[in-house]
């Protein structure tokens, strides 16, 4: 989708975008919060065009079937198997260690409903991948979505997650109710 197709969709809709990727990453688990509503992937899906991030997403393979399959490829979908946590991590792991050039969006939610904790998956796949983590937010108290802070995995968990966490403290989502930061 182009550029300024995007953001004129993003306009329409009262939206704006803010920050990218810095210059020389290609690489990068990109999380994706606050997650509460469907609107979340539409508008996410076009503030990364707007903002030129080429994000790949993860989707269960067995939704790829025909015509479904084309249109998730070209919204960004990548197949997966969704069996155990673990298989799951190492398939994204593998799938950084064959591409030149890879940002993959992860919920750290893990669902749009209210959660206690995020799912570690991300910062796994980001530490034994060696990519970094990059914040991105969609924050409908100002109508703003777009890329924060870069998060290199120190592979202290506690400590990076209080940086993202306190990142994401200001951050509404549109179901406000669902967002609770207290215990991730």
């Amino acid at each position: 989708m182009g550029r300024k197709f995007s953001k004129y969709i993003l306009w329409l809709m009262g939206w704006n975008t803010s920050g990218a990727l810095p210059e020389g990453i290609n690489k990068a688990v990109l999380i994706s919060a606050p997650h509460t509503s469907y609107w979340d992937f539409v508008i996410g899906r076009f503030t990364f065009w707007a903002i030129r991030v080429n994000i790949r997403f993860l989707i269960k393979k067995e939704v790829f079937f025909f015509p479904l399959g084309i249109l998730l490829r070209k919204l960004g979908g990548l197949p997966v198997e969704r069996n155990t946590a673990n298989t799951m991590v190492d398939q994204v792991v593998r799938m950084f260690n064959e591409h030149e050039s890879l940002v993959v969006v992860i919920t750290p939610e893990g669902t749009r409903q209210k959660v206690d904790r995020w799912k570690k998956g991300f910062y796994l796949i980001a530490q034994r991948a060696r990519v970094p983590i990059a914040l991105g937010y969609i924050n409908y108290r100002n109508k703003t979505g777009g890329v924060g802070p870069i998060i290199h995995p120190s592979g202290d968990y506690e400590k990076d997650m209080k940086i993202i966490r306190d990142f994401y403290r200001d951050k509404v989502a549109r179901y406000p109710e669902r967002f609770d930061l207290s215990g991730k």
